[in-house]
């Protein structure tokens, strides 16, 4: 058993990392709790718009599916490959493009949604966000259950085609790197990352220590921590083995 740590290299891979882990915490709360978890649902989703409108997140997933299209289209020349499955991700590929491409994206429709219009503001507040604060919201959490479900559906079936079309291009830059096993001294490794667009470190579970990573496409540093002490942070200075993968 093992602990993955990832770290993009460019600001393009930060945003989709960043927006996979929103999408799955506001999937993964339960209407069934949402009275108790709304503030997890709700910062993770105002979180998406947020990182949504800072970015063109639409124009750089275009051109990284269609460069993904590309790398297909001449895979599908080897006598190996597996020519079903690369029929079925060359079809998912042209199919997000050709929706990608339309100028109003579904999600921009919720700005429009009188409720979360009204929540969005006091949530950027720090502590903001109270029931107290918000009786509007504390009224729609009171609703049926299924009333809730059903708008929480709603609004994140309208991020669905940015979701899944993230995910299938982060699915194709993990499979671009193998694990190789790596062992350095002193808890420091650094090394050319030209061409790299994530890294990917795997540290055996129970280990004392964890990575922490800096760098950019031209070169990288890995640096092993210890665990948080009253004292501050120690580095490690021991032998060190790990997992990476270069994707």
């Amino acid at each position: 058993m093992s602990v993955l740590y990832e770290h993009p290299l460019n600001e393009r891979i930060r945003n989709y990392l960043k927006l996979e882990q929103l999408f799955v915490q506001a999937h993964n709360c339960d209407a069934q709790y949402i009275t108790d978890n709304y503030q997890v649902f709700f910062n993770a989703l105002f979180a998406i718009f947020d990182t949504l409108d800072r970015n063109d997140i639409r124009g750089e997933l275009i051109k990284d599916l269609e460069r993904l299209e590309q790398h297909l289209v001449m895979w599908s020349k080897s006598p190996d490959i597996d020519s079903k499955a690369l029929e079925k991700n060359l079809q998912q590929i042209v199919g997000y493009v050709c929706q990608l491409r339309v100028n109003k994206q579904a999600w921009h429709e919720l700005r429009q949604d009188k409720l979360l219009g009204s929540i969005k503001q006091r949530f950027a507040i720090q502590g903001g966000s109270s029931l107290f604060d918000l009786p509007q919201l504390q009224y729609w959490l009171a609703r049926a259950q299924n009333y809730t479900l059903s708008d929480m559906e709603n609004w994140l079936a309208k991020f669905a085609l940015l979701r899944d079309a993230i995910s299938l291009v982060l699915k194709f830059i993990r499979q671009r790197g193998s694990f190789e096993a790596i062992e350095c001294d002193s808890g420091f490794y650094q090394d050319n990352g030209e061409g790299l667009l994530l890294l990917r470190i795997k540290v055996p579970e129970g280990a004392e220590y964890y990575p922490t990573i800096s760098g950019n496409r031209f070169r990288y540093s890995i640096r092993f921590m210890l665990p948080c002490q009253q004292t501050g942070r120690k580095y490690s200075k021991q032998t060190t083995q790990f997992e990476l993968a270069r994707c």
